[in-house]
């Protein structure tokens, strides 16, 4: 283990031809990653890989197409634009998955760079707020460079990491990135209210990210012995917890604990994880582990998608051919909520875009990934009320969602789908 004055010095390491692992979300290392920068001009095929990240992303830009190329297994908005499909290209992956791809030497990193929290006095930093694949990727990397930073939160889970599995370091004294709750529309609260119709008592949640999440977190604060197994734990959570409403009494997999595998969300996120047992981050391949989730009681997975077609098909990773995001976890949990006892997986979204195009369409548009299948979707929610497809034939299936599409587009989505089932013969 070698200690840096600067970022620069650190990254030596780093050779012609490497792939580069970059922690991501909230434990984007940006000034490991403003230091791999200046060795752009000796590097040549370096593959960076990551999922979603903070920050300009500059490596993606195309002064540096000589150096970098990307491969993101999950694309952010600091990324969308660069998408060429050749240099920065998308990975698509479940995420319960990439730690195996990374162990299996598939593609595993030659350089991992993280984010991590002060050593503790026997030596154990942790993966912070970012626990999910980083993991794997230490595991499977050559060499490890760390930005430790006493204001990355030490968390519990497994998501420790010893001293001396640190190659190179530097220290820096820094705030982490900060993702504040999104102001709630009309239609995202009344999305909230009928999902949260279908919350039990004693449900294990699991949250997707944005706005329509955060509006069903917000209706649940009456509600008791809710449990917390997800992917992302957020802002959302707190509220529940300090009501009451989150226990996590009736789970059967950590009985007591709230698990996650990383966070974003404002500093009030940030303090209530920190060196708190009652908050537990695990690796992606086993929060998002099917077997796991299922065990517990009434999971009801509540996600977003792009668009939903006739049939159930739901695109939640693209616009057409335009990549948004990444196949993520919502695969994971929606399997797992149908084989939970009393589970419940479940697809929000608003029925028109910002720009008033339908979400409820008669096809996906031409490119689009179906990311969750018509055989795994069950319940579909807009402002206008819940489709619940288990057990339904095609027919019944689209007559379901069109009642729930915005009513502009119901007698338009009426024809097409006559005209559709038609040419079935």
């Amino acid at each position: 283990m070698k200690k840096h004055e600067t970022a620069y010095d650190a990254l030596n390491c780093i050779l012609p031809g490497d792939r580069v692992f970059l922690h991501g979300s909230a434990a984007t290392p940006e000034a490991l990653i403003e230091g791999l920068l200046g060795h752009a001009d000796r590097l040549t095929n370096v593959e960076i890989i990551h999922l979603h990240t903070h920050g300009e992303a500059k490596y993606a830009d195309e002064e540096y197409a000589s150096s970098f190329r990307v491969a993101n297994l999950f694309v952010g908005s600091n990324i969308r634009r660069k998408l060429d499909g050749d240099r920065v290209d998308y990975l698509p992956l479940f995420l319960s998955e990439i730690p195996a791809l990374f162990r299996s030497r598939r593609r595993a990193p030659d350089v991992a760079l993280i984010h991590v929290s002060c050593p503790d006095k026997h030596g154990y930093c942790t993966l912070g707020v970012s626990v999910d694949v980083a993991r794997a990727a230490v595991e499977s990397s050559r060499t490890v460079v760390a930005q430790i930073n006493p204001q990355m939160p030490r968390v519990h889970g497994d998501g420790f990491i010893h001293i001396s599995e640190i190659d190179h370091y530097i220290q820096i004294d820094t705030p982490l990135i900060q993702v504040p709750s999104p102001i709630l529309s009309e239609e995202e609260k009344r999305i909230g209210l009928f999902c949260a119709e279908l919350v039990e008592d004693g449900a294990t949640l699991q949250m997707g990210i944005g706005a329509i999440p955060d509006a069903v977190l917000a209706a649940l604060t009456n509600h008791r012995h809710l449990g917390v197994h997800t992917e992302l734990w957020s802002d959302g959570l707190l509220p529940l917890i300090e009501s009451g409403a989150v226990d996590n009494s009736r789970k059967v997999k950590h009985t007591g604990k709230n698990v996650a595998t990383f966070a974003m969300g404002t500093q009030k996120t940030y303090d209530f994880v920190h060196d708190n047992p009652f908050v537990n981050f695990f690796e992606a391949s086993y929060i998002n582990n099917v077997s796991v989730i299922s065990k517990n009681p009434k999971v009801t997975a509540i996600n977003s998608a792009v668009e939903v077609d006739l049939s159930g098909q739901i695109c939640a990773d693209s616009i057409g051919h335009h990549i948004i995001s990444g196949v993520g976890g919502q695969m994971d949990f929606i399997r797992a909520a149908r084989l939970s006892k009393g589970g419940k997986p479940i697809i929000a979204l608003p029925s028109r875009t910002k720009k008033g195009q339908a979400r409820i369409v008669p096809t996906l548009k031409p490119g689009a990934g179906v990311v969750t299948t018509r055989a795994h979707t069950q319940f579909v929610i807009t402002e206008y009320g819940i489709a619940d497809l288990y057990g339904k034939t095609m027919n019944e299936r689209a007559h379901a969602l069109i009642k729930i599409a915005h009513p502009g587009d119901r007698e338009l989505l009426s024809k097409q789908w006559h005209e559709r089932r038609c040419r079935w013969g």
